[in-house]
């Protein structure tokens, strides 16, 4: 059997965008389940619109979410020779014709058959003049089929069959040697070998353009599917009015890159009932059949959940280290004077279940850095009182009366002094909750002082106790 050799190709004329990582999500999916090959090629030919920036942040986006290639990056620019060679061979062979209307031209001729209710394809005048040698600018087009049908059984949509009779004699080389998409798409995927084509329906009226194509270069012909496109919740296509669209955006935001594929994976294929997939779960379930043919919606409350489930469940260790460049531009962190790993992986623990992103993993981690505590004003003045201090103060000095640190040793006394004081537990762990984190919402108390430590804990209680205490004045 022909080894599975699938690319992605996309034209870097900007950020990589969600629909994109798809693309690729899926045909990398199914190369490594059939343990084929994966190619990343992009399509550059497209010279006023294509940068050397956009390469890097394609490459950047798919590296993040951990999408690697077997083959590339190639680069159509690169390629050019190559383009025009096979461009002569159809020319030499009768399959394709040279064309000296110009383009004022064919813009009146254009708007005259839309002007009449026909369809604005070219009309055809010089395809039988056999000029073999142009004498000024001349563009070079493909003979089309002119009778018949295309058939393309689409792994996706099934068997579509398109009427010869409406293809267009689509120019393959513009007047300035440079070859035209659909040509250039055709040679690629023809000399890489490329057996499936999988890309988004906005594709889909291309391919009639493009079998024809390989058929006259004598190449076989992959097989097609095209992905349903990605809708916005107001059922228009995915744009910035719905939310961020480019897949740096979500790194930027604080999402897991496992979180973001299985969110896409799940964004037009099912499996069952199932939501949460590790990586070599897809590879091993994931199947053509399960895309669904209609358009998928995009629900960023939907991924905010999935993020948040891989905050919770996923190795505190890897969400650690994900973590550290977030606390870094908060200027808590410096690589100088790094924290301890082990205590770093503590604090994801403590603060996991109650962030949904990196970023507001931040913020919750944030009462933990530095020796002294930075209080909410209105927390401590509802809190850190005059009448509060004497009850923060015999606290104090129980726990100084404690050598190192046992969670239960501390939780007993702290029970046993809210019961010789007649309180109940909340009248005394919010004005604690406060002294040690400068907040009203806090993980478990005893769990703060375990990730504080003795000393820090200590020092804390007694800030707050002077706040307290000062107060009066």
């Amino acid at each position: 059997m022909t080894p599975v050799r699938v690319r992605f190709a996309p034209s870097p004329t900007g950020f990589l965008h969600i629909g994109g990582v798809r693309t690729a999500l899926f045909n990398w999916l199914y190369a490594r389940q059939q343990q084929g090959v994966f190619i990343l090629r992009i399509e550059d030919t497209d010279q006023s619109r294509s940068t050397d920036q956009s390469i890097q942040a394609i490459i950047e986006g798919l590296r993040w979410v951990g999408l690697d290639w077997d083959e590339g990056p190639y680069r159509q620019t690169e390629r050019m020779d190559i383009y025009r060679s096979h461009a002569m061979n159809l020319l030499e062979g009768g399959q394709a014709y040279w064309c000296v209307c110009k383009a004022d031209e064919l813009e009146a001729r254009r708007k005259e058959a839309e002007t009449k209710g026909l369809s604005p394809r070219y009309d055809g005048r010089c395809r039988n003049l056999g000029i073999t040698q142009p004498s000024g600018e001349a563009a070079l087009r493909f003979k089309a089929p002119q009778t018949g049908q295309t058939v393309v059984d689409d792994l996706i949509k099934g068997r579509i069959v398109f009427d010869n009779t409406v293809l267009d004699d689509l120019i393959i080389l513009r007047s300035n040697g440079y070859p035209t998409y659909n040509f250039s798409v055709v040679v690629d995927d023809a000399l890489m070998h490329i057996t499936h084509v999988v890309r988004g329906d906005d594709h889909l009226t291309n391919t009639p353009r493009q079998v024809p194509m390989f058929q006259a270069l004598g190449f076989p012909v992959p097989q097609f599917g095209h992905l349903p496109m990605i809708l916005g919740s107001d059922k228009a296509r995915l744009s910035k009015r719905h939310g961020a669209t480019s897949v740096i955006a979500y790194k930027d935001m604080g999402y897991l890159p496992e979180a973001l594929v299985n969110y896409l994976a799940r964004l037009g294929w099912s499996y069952g009932d199932q939501e949460l997939f590790s990586r070599s779960e897809l590879i091993e379930k994931f199947n053509w059949k399960n895309v669904q043919t209609s358009a998928a919606v995009f629900n960023p409350e939907k991924l905010l959940w999935l993020n948040a489930e891989y905050l919770k469940t996923g190795p505190p260790e890897a969400v650690a280290r994900t973590l550290v460049p977030f606390l870094e531009q908060a200027g808590l962190f410096d690589p100088s004077h790094p924290v301890p790993q082990e205590w770093l992986v503590q604090l994801v623990v403590l603060v996991r279940e109650r962030a949904k992103t990196l970023v507001d993993m931040v913020e919750w981690v944030k009462p933990y850095f530095g020796e002294s505590v930075v209080w909410e004003e209105e927390a401590a003045t509802k809190f850190l009182t005059p009448a509060n201090a004497p009850v923060l103060r015999k606290l104090l000095e129980r726990f100084v009366s404690l050598s190192g640190f046992s969670k239960q040793a501390w939780e007993e006394q702290f029970k046993r002094l809210v019961d010789e004081e007649g309180m109940k537990m909340g009248q005394l762990a919010q004005p604690v909750r406060v002294a040690l984190t400068g907040r009203t919402a806090s993980p478990g108390l005893f769990d703060v002082m375990e990730v504080l430590g003795r000393e820090r804990t200590l020092s804390r209680l007694q800030q707050s106790l002077a706040r307290a205490e000062a107060a009066h004045a």
